[in-house]
């Protein structure tokens, strides 16, 4: 018999973490701001296009996380069936998740994402142009958002307001801000949570 172990998911856990961690920081850096350009080209509006991408990252992680819930509840149905340990079920699904990551229909989180966006009353868009164009930078928070599912505990997203209070704990402020100002504005980029404590700081625009 094998000795009770926890699983490979879980011993792997603190480096996943850390790539996944890095992974998001590079987003932030690099995919974030060639969409920014992109979008700049069809839209003038600066605040407008620094909008459509944070809403862009909130509606990422929303669709890769009831992406993973389904996942997991259709791979925990298939493995409890054979299920025997030594490892617990929830270990073993979690394994099995992270082992087979590239089953993550991610083209179906992609067109959730700007089926939502298209309806959302804080953003606009040229009638001609749609947000397919900004695809790789939303296919890509999926990806990470997912998973970062698969952590203990999992990390997410900061929930953001307009009108919110500016919390220095949580994010940066724009080079554009009002550094007097208290109030957010709108968000720029989200905060990174685990266990509603903040790891990475997003970014926000104060206005007064």
């Amino acid at each position: 018999l094998r000795s009770c172990s926890p699983g490979r998911a879980r011993r792997t856990n603190a480096s996943r973490r850390a790539c996944l961690v890095a992974r998001f920081g590079d987003i932030y850096a690099q995919e974030r701001l060639d969409a920014e350009n992109l979008l700049r080209t069809y839209i003038s509006d600066m605040e407008m296009v620094q909008r459509i991408i944070y809403i862009a990252a909130v509606e990422s992680f929303h669709a890769a996380k009831m992406a993973y819930r389904q996942f997991k509840i259709r791979v925990r149905e298939t493995l409890s069936l054979g299920h025997s340990g030594p490892e617990s079920l929830e270990d073993t699904v979690l394994d099995y998740i992270v082992r087979h990551e590239d089953l993550y229909d991610v083209q179906g989180s992609v067109n959730e994402v700007i089926r939502s966006m298209n309806i959302n009353p804080k953003i606009s868009f040229p009638p001609e142009i749609d947000f397919i164009v900004i695809s790789t930078l939303i296919r890509e928070l999926c990806r990470v958002a997912f998973s970062m599912q698969t952590l203990v505990p999992p990390l997410d997203i900061a929930f953001g307001t307009d009108g919110e209070l500016f919390s220095e704990t949580k994010y940066h402020r724009s080079f554009d801000s009002d550094f007097t100002a208290v109030l957010v504005a709108y968000h720029v980029w989200p905060a990174l949570m685990e266990n509603d404590i903040v790891i990475v700081k997003g970014e926000a625009v104060t206005k007064r």
